[in-house]
């Protein structure tokens, strides 16, 4: 009796290691042997997919060549680099055929076979048509070639073991391709394809748990992402300082919203890669995400002042750095209000915003000018004010935007954000 109860326990344990090697392991796909070509129109489509789906913002580090990876993305696994999507026959995808390429974007699985980390959103690209996938590989393939090989990848036991991605995978993984939805408007329907499809907006914007999985029951909730918070992308007409679609389509074609300012940290790439597309994807995305609703309505808030608030003692050294550093583009009777669009910071989302982190992200590394159009520019403070200045123009701000409600602990919470990020 105990002699089959012991070959019972190794039966199953051997299937048990023939399950998990099964499912572990994926076949290579076998490679190219002579280049692909694609209509002119094929390659076309193909250029706005990539664009809605912002490959080049991850694989195009600054400085270097289009598509060809090498970005550093740090994760609280360890950090991670983007990988050569450009058609070079040893370092790119030049040898991967369609099937390799589709696999990959529906399944996270790499032409030889080997997993793909879920920093690349494949668990959203899933979701986009058979028609946009194809596409998008027909406009890779015809990008200039480039010899790169991206640097070896620094990740955390286990997660350096690529296999056990198979297991999340099956907790996060879907497959429902997007199909509309009976009732909504043809655009509705086409910003919903756009935000949980190519442009997977809740990679961002939905927080994480603690194995990187987006939280379902907070999606499009909010998040963090490289030190800034990516704002909730529900109840934005419930706002104290609601948005309009005409703020929003501004907003996400890189212009400068009126009542809300422009897009900085993360979402200034996103933004420009938009700008660069018909201005009705931004349209369709603007009316799906202002159709989504809060869970709970904010309370009543007094976070959009009519009128400048009473510069209270307190307030005096940030009314005074304001006035020194940044009312030349930004206070009242500033040209630059009128010439290029600046805003008033007593209405900015970052200054009426219930946490300081965006506000202060961007007084410390500012808005970078931009080689794509439409640019908006704001020059670096980190080096020219210290922590304690930061916070007393932190509270200025916050008091003059929501005097009801003020930040607390500014110089403290500076200094943790201007060190994130720094070896320890």
């Amino acid at each position: 009796m105990k002699r089959m109860t012991l070959w019972a326990v190794l039966l199953i344990a051997l299937i048990g290691v023939i399950v998990c090697a099964a499912m572990m392991w994926r076949p290579s796909i076998q490679p190219l042997n002579t280049p692909v070509t694609a209509d002119a129109t094929k390659i076309e489509r193909g250029a706005r997919v990539v664009e809605q789906g912002d490959c080049a913002v991850c694989h195009t580090r600054p400085g270097g060549a289009y598509m060809a990876g090498g970005l550093p993305l740090v994760t609280p696994f360890g950090t991670l680099y983007t990988t050569n999507i450009t058609p070079d026959w040893g370092t790119g995808i030049g040898n991967w055929p369609e099937e390799a390429f589709v696999r990959a974007m529906r399944k996270g699985v790499s032409r030889d076979g080997h997993f793909l980390y879920p920093a690349f959103p494949y668990v959203h690209y899933s979701r986009m048509s058979d028609a946009d996938i194809s596409d998008a590989y027909a406009y890779l393939m015809s990008v200039d070639p480039v010899q790169a090989r991206a640097p070896e990848n620094h990740m955390m036991f286990p997660m350096n073991f690529r296999p056990l991605v198979t297991f999340w995978n099956l907790l996060f993984l879907r497959d429902d391709p997007l199909v509309p939805v009976a009732g909504q408007s043809e655009r509705w329907n086409r910003g919903r394809y756009l935000v949980e499809g190519a442009g997977h907006c809740s990679s961002c914007h939905t927080p994480l748990n603690f194995i990187g999985g987006e939280k379902s029951s907070e999606h499009l909730g909010g998040g963090l992402v490289d030190g800034w918070h990516a704002p909730a992308l529900t109840g934005m007409t419930q706002a104290a300082n609601p948005w309009t679609p005409e703020q929003l389509v501004a907003y996400l074609r890189g212009e400068v919203a009126q009542g809300h300012g422009g897009a900085a940290g993360p979402m200034l790439p996103v933004s420009l890669s938009m700008a660069q597309l018909p201005q009705e994807d931004a349209e369709a995305v603007a009316e799906y995400i202002l159709s989504l609703k809060a869970d709970i309505t904010p309370p009543a808030s007094s976070c959009v002042a009519a009128s400048p608030e009473p510069i209270k003692p307190d307030q005096r050294e940030g009314a005074a750095l304001f006035a020194g550093a940044c009312a030349g583009c930004h206070g009242g009777g500033a040209p630059m209000r009128t010439i290029d669009g600046r805003p008033g910071l007593s209405v900015v989302s970052a200054a009426t915003s219930d946490s300081p982190r965006n506000l202060i992200k961007t007084i410390l590394e500012g808005i970078p000018l931009s080689t794509r159009a439409p640019s908006h520019y704001m020059p670096p403070f980190a080096d020219a004010l210290d922590d304690t200045h930061i916070a007393a123009l932190a509270g200025y701000l916050r008091g003059q935007a929501c005097a009801a409600k003020p930040w607390a602990d500014l110089e403290k919470t500076v200094t943790t954000i201007r060190h994130e990020g720094e070896p320890k």
